[in-house]
C-alpha cells in the first residue's frame, strides 16, 4: 500500500489518485500526513472530478494541488513545477 511505501522511500513528489479501492486519496493523504514529522511530501491529487467542493476536499485532506484527468503533460509539467517550486 502506498501508505507502507512512503515511510520506507521517501519519494520526491507523489501522484494520488482520488478514486483507489479500499483507501481513497482523502483518506490514503491524511494518513501519510500523520507519518511524517519533519518532510512534508508533496501531493498532487489526480481526479476526474472538477466541482469546486471535490476541489476543497483535496486540500482539506493536505494535498499540495490537483490535476484534472484526463490531464494534459503540459499541465502535469506546470503543476509539478509549481509544487516543486513552493516546497523549496
Amino acid at each position: 500500500m502506498c501508505i507502507d511505501m512512503i515511510g520506507s522511500l521517501y519519494p520526491d513528489i507523489v501522484l494520488m489518485d482520488v478514486q483507489m479501492p479500499e483507501l481513497n486519496g482523502y483518506e490514503a493523504t491524511k494518513a501519510i500526513r500523520k507519518l511524517e514529522k519533519e518532510t512534508k511530501t508533496p501531493i498532487i491529487a489526480m481526479t476526474a472530478s472538477l466541482l469546486k467542493n471535490q476541489i476543497d476536499k483535496c486540500y482539506d485532506a493536505g494535498m499540495d494541488a490537483y490535476i484534472p484527468k484526463p490531464y494534459k503533460p503540459e499541465e502535469l509539467i506546470r503543476t509539478l513545477h509549481d509544487v516543486i517550486q513552493n516546497n523549496q
